[in-house]
């Protein structure tokens, strides 16, 4: 019982961080078509942005103005470097927002060296929040899962039910009506990529104070948030908050199971012809949990390339 209340609770947080990065991934893509490869960059910049300013400002403060940096970037990006290519494809977007993920890591490399920072959870928010059986539960992880839900709605909402996400649809479906009632789409898209880096600059900036913070960090979530984009629907916002927690609870269970198909075999009596054999029967789930969300977007390509509330093409 207490494996299952505290991988159930690791799970929901882990998948609600993968949240905060991917859903602003899944807004550029659902607004402008832009497959982003770079989007965890923006997570990484988030995060050393904080660790710098925490000495000068303070945390709260450092949050913001590192939420601040990575969204005036993405602008950036945006406005110097995809639009020139923008007309070119798909193709040469993805190109040059891959090249960009290389050069950011290897500009924080080159400034901080290839090695963790010492980026911690403030003292005064390092206690716990409750306990759960005989662990304490760190009260930060539970600002983490808040961060996110509070992303969801404020995002959900004003796309949903203000003038700002109506201007920004019509942009997206109906460029050339929006630009002739006086709406200037390309500031739109521009604000609109601004606004998903700027999310995942938050994310690195909360996150990173918890996780570690170093050169390697966006590429090891930047493929699990890829992950989450195909397996919730290409442009989704509630996909991708339903792939981010099946996500989450997956890798929490599986690393904490030492069982194997010889285990299974084990219980119709066939245990030790299973060992016998190796390979595969011995591997035990704990040791693919790594590989097992892929696994999971193999399957949901294969039921629905769409992924699970995408539309359908």
């Amino acid at each position: 019982m207490e494996y299952f209340t505290v991988s159930l609770l690791n799970g929901v947080i882990y998948g609600l961080l993968l949240f905060m990065v991917s859903a602003g991934l899944t807004l550029i893509f659902g607004m402008m078509g832009v497959l982003n490869f770079a989007h965890a960059s923006f997570y990484m910049i988030g995060a050393y942005a904080a660790y710098t300013l925490t000495p000068v400002t303070g945390f709260w403060m450092a949050l913001v103005l590192a939420t601040i940096i990575a969204g005036v970037l993405g602008m950036g990006v945006e406005r110097f470097f995809l639009r020139r290519v923008h007309k070119f494809g798909h193709a040469q977007e993805l190109l040059v927002t891959f090249g960009l993920a290389f050069i950011v890591a290897e500009l924080i490399k080159l400034f901080y060296g290839d090695f963790p920072v010492d980026y911690r959870v403030p003292q005064f928010l390092n206690f716990a929040a409750f306990r759960v059986f005989d662990a304490d539960y760190p009260f930060y992880r539970l600002l983490m899962g808040g961060v996110s839900l509070a992303m969801f709605a404020v995002i959900y909402l004003l796309l949903s039910r203000t003038r700002v996400g109506i201007v920004v649809r019509s942009a997206i479906y109906r460029p050339r009506m929006a630009e002739a009632l006086g709406h200037n789409v390309p500031l739109v898209f521009m604000s609109v990529f601004g606004v998903g880096a700027a999310m995942a600059g938050l994310a690195g900036a909360v996150a990173g104070a918890f996780y570690t913070t170093n050169p390697n960090m966006a590429l090891e979530l930047g493929v699990l948030v890829f992950v989450v984009v195909v397996v919730g629907g290409l442009g989704s916002l509630e996909g991708a908050m339903i792939a981010s927690l099946l996500i989450g609870l997956i890798s929490s269970f599986s690393v904490g199971i030492d069982a194997s198909l010889a285990t299974l075999f084990g219980l119709f009596g066939a245990g030790e012809w299973a060992e016998s054999v190796g390979g595969l029967m011995t591997v035990k789930i704990s040791s693919l949990a790594a590989t097992l969300p892929f696994l999971l977007m193999l399957v949901v390509l294969l039921v629905k390339p769409s992924g699970l509330k995408g539309e359908q093409a």
